[in-house]
């Protein structure tokens, strides 16, 4: 019993110092990965701290699989399908060759380890972290596309990997052929393939009559598991059969599940994906000391060692390098069907650099078999090349990034997509009111529900304009005010509950409702974005419709100093559109006379350009499209 109590309490004092250590680095800007590793190595140098063991199979069975799915469900399909060249590149290619060449230089500095221990070391060492790449690539600011890419190369070749690794485990205490590793790795590929495809597909059928977001959730829990089990059981790829199946739910999950199952989904797994990943860390840097004595105490030798360490640490490095930037010159410099897909240098030394090792190799290191030759100093090795990376790689790369000035995420731009996205998405909706309503129905009905969906389309483009000197939008006004209503109304609900006059449940579910509003107030203040240069759409030429193509870039306005119809009546505005065919300028629809929508209809002139300070989107009334 009282092992039981102390074991709870080792958990417990370990989750505890997950949250304060993961929490404190990232409001810090420090990388969490980083910083659990040496607090675990510095706590396990105190007296009376835990001698917690992290058993491999635990990891790569218990830990792994929800890991990968939590990664793959954030991860766009479409964007792995128009990046699948890139990412074939880097998850097949560049594990395989670091594989080998690691494995060369290991085997050529220990007498005693064989080249199928080389190549297992190698193996291990190969596939960058998933969590690692996206979160310090979007940390600094990466392009979108190469993010996608480092996201896609994370989950896919952790799959590369682990194959190449049981086939090097294999290799350790038997002879493998050359057929029998091509044989391996087909079945794995193809059998992860297949039982992801399977796995998504049955859960899917399933998830569709499931409205529950708590039943919804806990199958979605059991998903990983369910991939990678069988997969595994037919010496296939698990860790394939994860990715694909969580790419694949996680791209249909807009038609399978309902809105709340989407949130309580994303809330769950980021929370599990925070605790599961840096407890791995911390538990790896508490039993590097150990590790370290091991090596030590093993007959190979001091300097052998070191020079183990730093070799690989530095072939691991330098391999990816020499793939990235041998794969991009022979696209550069290749025939002309591949020159057209070549990366800028600057790319591929961003993606070359951007080579943290986390999470699967600190397991896999684990996993080498009991009778491998300086097992000791093989795992010494893995750990340097995974504290290494993130320490070297992972502290410069946004330095790099810097340096290499590459245009990163636009929060205007973004806000300027969403704002076209929501309002063609609104004309869907009111298009479908239009086909449902009857003549009985409540005419206040329907002005309500015209007036809410129009609401928030206008509030995504209220947004815009951040050097309008109109002063508060409506969208603004609204969310201040409608803020501090809600703080009343949860008021009068507390006392109820502190009455005791009310049921309980009666009460949850009305803070329920309160909450949820007050989520989407909090969502459209935390959009907000300063605009350090002209706001323009990034539809490229040959994508415009035949109106926004013949429209001039800009006209002479007619009334420069504000709306034309505003100016003559007194009345107020909120942002400026100028028509691109006669100069005409009006007010945007979250104005309250919607000038220039009335100017477009009555005159027929499709085009206009925005009229606020650091703007010129435009956009087509007809096609409804920016430009």
């Amino acid at each position: 019993m009282m092992s039981d109590v102390r074991a709870a309490v080792e958990i417990l004092a370990l989750v505890i110092a997950v949250a304060i250590v993961a929490g404190a680095t990232r409001r810090a800007g420090f990388s969490p990965p980083l910083v659990l590793v040496v607090v675990g190595v510095v706590a396990s140098l105190i007296p009376g701290v835990p001698d917690y063991k992290l058993d491999p199979e635990v990891v790569l069975v218990g830990l792994l699989p929800p890991l990968l799915y939590a990664a793959a469900l954030r991860t766009s399909l479409v964007d792995v399908r128009a990046n699948r060249q890139a990412i074939g590149i880097l998850a097949v290619g560049a594990v395989v060759f670091t594989t080998v060449v690691v494995g060369v230089i290991a085997w050529s500095i220990l007498p005693s380890v064989s080249l199928a221990a080389g190549l297992a070391l190698g193996a291990v060492v190969a596939p960058p972290d998933a969590v690692a790449a996206t979160t310090i690539g979007r940390r600094v600011g990466m392009p979108r596309r190469l993010v996608s890419i480092l996201e896609g190369e994370s989950l896919l070749n952790d799959a590369t990997a682990l194959v190449s690794l049981r086939t090097a485990a294999a290799a350790i205490t038997a002879s493998v052929g050359f057929w029998a590793v091509l044989g391996d790795f087909a079945l794995a590929v193809i059998g992860g393939l297949a039982v992801g495809i399977a796995v998504a597909a049955v859960l899917a059928a399933i998830r569709k009559n499931v409205t529950d977001p708590v039943l919804d959730t806990t199958l979605s829990f059991i998903a990983p598991f369910l991939a990678y089990l069988p997969a595994e059981a037919f010496h296939a790829s698990g860790v394939l059969a994860v990715v694909v199946a969580g790419l694949l739910l996680g791209h249909k999950s807009p038609v399978l599940q309902s809105a709340s199952s989407r949130l309580a989904e994303q809330t769950n797994w980021r929370t599990v994906q925070f605790v599961l990943e840096n407890a791995v860390f911390l538990l790896i840097g508490l039993q590097i000391p150990g590790v370290v004595r091991n090596a030590l105490d093993s007959n190979v030798g001091n300097g052998r060692i070191l020079l183990l360490c730093v070799a690989v640490f530095l072939a691991t490095v330098v391999s990816r390098v020499v793939w990235v930037f041998a794969a991009t010159a022979i696209y550069r410099f290749g025939p002309e069907p591949l020159r057209r897909h070549a990366w800028p240098w600057s790319h591929a030394t961003l993606v070359s650099w951007a080579g943290m090792r986390g999470v699967v190799t600190l397991a896999a290191a684990f996993v080498l078999p009991a009778e491998t030759p300086a097992r000791d100093a093989l795992v010494l090795a893995a750990i340097v090349v995974v504290a290494g990376s993130l320490l070297l790689q992972g502290t410069t790369l946004p330095l790099l990034s810097r340096r290499l000035a590459l245009p990163g995420p636009d929060a205007a731009e973004d806000a300027l997509q969403e704002a076209a996205v929501l309002s063609n998405a609104t004309k869907a909706g009111l298009s479908r009111l239009e086909e449902l309503r009857s003549e009985g129905d409540d005419p206040a009905v329907i002005d309500r529900l015209e007036e809410r969906i129009r609401s928030r389309s206008d509030a995504a483009w209220e947004r815009l304009g951040r050097g309008s000197t109109s002063g508060e939008t409506p969208s603004e006004s609204y969310r201040r005010l409608r803020t501090e209503m809600l703080k009343a109304e949860r008021a009068v609900v507390l006392e109820a509950r502190d009455s005791g006059h009310v049921d309980d449940e009666v009460l949850r579910d009305v803070l329920s409702v309160l909450d949820v509003e007050e989520s989407l107030l909090d969502r459209l203040g935390d959009k907000d974005f300063d605009v350090e240069r002209e706001l323009v759409s990034r539809t490229d030429d040959d994508q415009l419709c035949e109106h926004l193509a013949d429209a001039p870039v800009a006209v002479k306005p007619s009334t420069p100093d504000g709306c034309e119809e505003c100016l003559r009546d007194g009345t107020r505005w909120v942002h400026l559109r100028l028509c691109l065919t006669c100069g005409h300028v009006g007010c945007c629809d979250s104005s309250t006379e919607r000038h220039a929508t009335a100017h477009a209809k009555e005159t027929d002139h499709p085009a206009i350009r925005s009229f606020e300070p650091g703007e010129s989107w435009r956009w087509c009334y007809v096609d409804e499209q920016l430009g």
